[in-house]
């Protein structure tokens, strides 16, 4: 299905600078199917239209990626590139995409809630070093414990702490679920609502 991949590609390099900005933005807030994480935001804003559409693809296969961008897009007030996208017309020659659809459901349990709120778990947590030193010993060696400490903000701690999660089983996940429920009770409550 390359025709996906490329149908991503058009609809974003019709886009303005402005646009494609705030496509960005949009995509780091944009509901996701379960099972999805999202791109991480450092890796996300310098991105021109290439690499973004090549990471669309890779992070959530060419279904999703052009269901996720046409998203977007139609929550941008662009409806007709949405639609053009959702519909796998394409303006230019060559074939034009097999209608899009999602990859098959899996039957996987649905993301981990420190997957799934993985964006809004680094921009507001504020006890990190009390997150810390509840995972030290259990889920972090000392090697990482001083890795995530060395960082200067807490947004960059937390992201550090995140680079560690990809080896993690559910265990570990509950754990750090468990640090952040004790140091930070209002944020997890808030975070369980949505």
């Amino acid at each position: 299905m390359q025709g996906a991949r490329d149908a991503i590609l058009e609809a974003l390099e019709n886009l303005t600078p402005e646009e494609l900005k705030k496509f960005k933005l949009k995509l780091l807030s944009v509901p996701l199917r379960d099972g999805y994480g999202r791109i991480p935001r450092g890796t996300l804003l310098p991105m021109d239209a290439i690499d973004l559409s090549d990471k669309l693809v890779s992070f959530y296969l060419e279904g999703y990626g052009a269901e996720l961008t046409a998203s977007v897009l139609y929550d941008m007030g662009m409806q007709e590139l949405a639609g053009q996208l959702r519909e796998g017309r394409r303006s230019g020659p060559g074939a034009a995409p097999a209608a899009i659809k999602g990859p098959p459901r899996r039957a996987a349990q649905p993301a981990h809630f420190v997957d799934r709120h993985r964006a809004a778990l680094i921009s507001r947590v504020t006890e990190v070093n009390r997150v810390l030193d509840a995972l030290y010993g259990a889920v972090l060696t000392d090697e990482q414990y001083q890795q995530v400490r060395a960082q200067a903000t807490n947004p960059e701690r937390m992201r550090t702490l995140y680079s560690f999660t990809a080896a993690w089983d559910l265990n570990c996940k509950d754990l750090l679920l468990q640090a952040l429920r004790d140091s930070q009770p209002y944020l997890v409550s808030d975070l369980e609502k949505h």
